[in-house]
């Protein structure tokens, strides 16, 4: 019986996959599988937009657990490897009026002992993801992911996303988190009272930004990234794999 789930699949983006797993299968010189390539990549497509646990998977596929670890880490590997650097976002970045940098936590399973994945700002533990978007909200890219604790300042930074706007002279609208990153990071005035044209420029600063969150909720779709269970090693690939899978679906 297939996961109901899967019924929230693009085609599009399962034929997508299908290429790429058929393509690697090919390049490895892979003779039988207990699953074909489709099949494979309907198996990772659940588990990452629907985020069914590898036991569910296995009772649904009819194959073993471990198999179905193998088949998804492969999957995921595949697409990481297709995901754009900074670079070579910029490129698209740079024929945009502006971008809008935020960032987000994607919540992990993981006890208070582990200090460094626990975000103050959230009060749980996650992973720190930088996400930029254009001005209509459309998701362009997405960071490697750091321990929650990590400032998203510091995290624009360490990514050297920072670096990148101001040498090419391009603004980006962020939010508070991100004071002092310099004059072509735009973000608003901090404090409670406020002259006239100060309210007036947080509040048209607010309604640009906020279009960011449709990126976020575009992440979140993925319903894998609201409670990660694996090594958090990984979650930098399952970043990028999603990321893959949603720009070969628009």
């Amino acid at each position: 019986m297939e996961p109901a789930a899967a019924a929230d699949l693009s085609s599009r983006t399962l034929r997508f996959l299908t290429r790429q797993l058929a393509a690697r299968r090919q390049e490895i010189g892979t003779r039988w599988r207990r699953l074909s390539a489709a099949r494979q990549a309907l198996l990772a497509l659940t588990h990452l937009r629907c985020g069914d646990t590898y036991a569910q998977l296995a009772v649904g596929f009819g194959i073993g657990i471990a198999t179905v670890y193998r088949y998804i880490r492969e999957a995921v590997e595949a697409l990481s490897a297709l995901a754009p650097s900074l670079d070579e976002a910029m490129r698209t970045i740079r024929t945009k009026a502006f971008v809008i940098l935020d960032g987000t936590l994607l919540p992990i399973d993981r006890i208070a002992a582990d200090t460094p994945y626990y975000s103050g700002k959230y009060k749980r533990h996650g992973m720190n993801v930088q996400v930029l978007t254009d001005p209509f909200g459309r998701l362009l890219w997405v960071s490697p992911a750091l321990p929650g604790s990590t400032h998203d300042l510091t995290a624009a930074r360490q990514h050297g996303i920072i670096d990148a706007f101001a040498d090419a002279g391009l603004k980006c609208w962020a939010d508070k988190a991100y004071q002092g990153a310099g004059g072509h990071v735009r973000v608003p005035f901090r404090g409670r009272r406020f002259k006239r044209w100060k309210r007036r420029h947080n509040t048209t600063h607010a309604k640009i930004r906020c279009l960011g969150e449709r990126a976020m909720a575009t992440l979140k779709g993925w319903r894998l990234l609201r409670k990660l269970r694996c090594s958090t090693n990984r979650i930098t690939d399952v970043v990028k794999a999603v990321l893959v899978l949603h720009h070969a679906s628009t």
